[in-house]
């Protein structure tokens, strides 16, 4: 069985114009003296691309603009069980510093050249419904079950609201198709309705909090009860014409303007908890976690726990 050591790896920090970026530089170079950096390229596959031709190793380790890794996740070592691990890009869990979340969203991934340079997803997806918002449906594409990182998109109210209102997209969605209202809740994996309901209800005890509850539900209302594409979420200039007509805004008013459209017509709880109740919910959700081994993927556990 092949190993390697993380440390042994390149790591590219890959930012954009998050409004910590720099701060976040430095404190990642005093984690990772060996990091790169690839900064302010247009477009999600471009982006990776760009990180992939920055690397002098085949794999190479990936930390977004506004996420901040644990400095043990460096100390860890990756096992290549079989050709499949070796070929894979694996996403480990992010917890998100808005509403506790912890699943792949902003969280540290490992890709290799070659899958990098192959793939084709968001504004080069050429119409393939699967690719058009999301890496995640390849074959290879792995999220893992371990959390080695912290992500904080709320650096601005609109970077929050920009993150609540992908995500609100994203997770409506079947495969990267729109449902209808009427296959909604069976279309749509279980645990997306579960995510989807917490970014549209938890957070308001963070610093511009109710802007990314505001964009989660802005989000889902216009991908499910509105005849918007939804492939505009792939470029930040479409969200940022969309920002432009909404800041001036109380955050407030956008959470409660399709409060109840949401409910009745999709059938989502819309209760935003206070900030008390907000973080005594993220003190408790997965208060218990700890990590397994570094290889683990997710699917293993939801199989071990199932039975399968």
């Amino acid at each position: 069985m092949k190993s390697i050591d993380i440390a042994d790896l390149d790591c590219v920090y890959l930012s954009y114009d998050e409004p910590q970026k720099e701060e976040f530089w430095i404190k990642i170079r005093n984690m990772v003296p060996w990091a790169k950096r690839v900064d302010n390229v247009k477009g999600s596959d471009a982006a990776h691309k760009a990180a992939a031709a920055a690397s002098d190793t085949e794999r190479f380790i990936l930390i977004d603009g506004d996420n901040l890794p644990v400095e043990d996740f460096f100390n860890q070592t990756i096992e290549y069980i079989n050709d499949d691990y070796e070929q894979a890009v694996y996403r480990w869990r992010a917890r998100n510093h808005i509403n506790g979340l912890m699943y792949g969203n902003g969280g540290i991934s490992s890709w290799t050249k070659t899958f990098v340079n192959n793939m084709r997803t968001h504004e080069a997806s050429e119409g393939a419904d699967e690719t058009d918002v999301e890496f995640c449906f390849d074959d290879l594409y792995w999220p893992m079950y371990n959390c080695y990182s912290t992500t904080y998109p709320n650096g601005s109210a609109k970077h929050a609201w920009r993150a609540g209102f992908r995500e609100g997209v994203k997770m409506c969605l079947d495969r990267g198709r729109k449902p209808s209202t009427s296959e909604f809740k069976d279309r749509v994996h279980s645990r997306n309705l579960d995510h989807l309901t917490i970014w549209h209800n938890i957070g308001s005890d963070a610093e511009h909090g109710l802007w990314a509850i505001a964009g989660a539900r802005l989000g889902t209302y216009k991908t499910m009860l509105t005849d918007w594409d939804h492939t505009e979420v792939q470029w930040f200039d479409n969200l940022e014409q969309m920002w432009s007509e909404i800041e001036h805004l109380a955050p407030g008013e956008i959470v409660s303007l399709h409060k109840e459209a949401l409910h009745t017509q999709l059938d989502l709880p819309v209760n935003v908890l206070t900030p008390d109740q907000s973080k005594f919910f993220k003190h408790h959700y997965r208060s218990n976690w700890h990590n397994s081994d570094i290889m683990t993927r997710e699917i293993d556990v939801i199989r071990s726990q199932e039975g399968w």
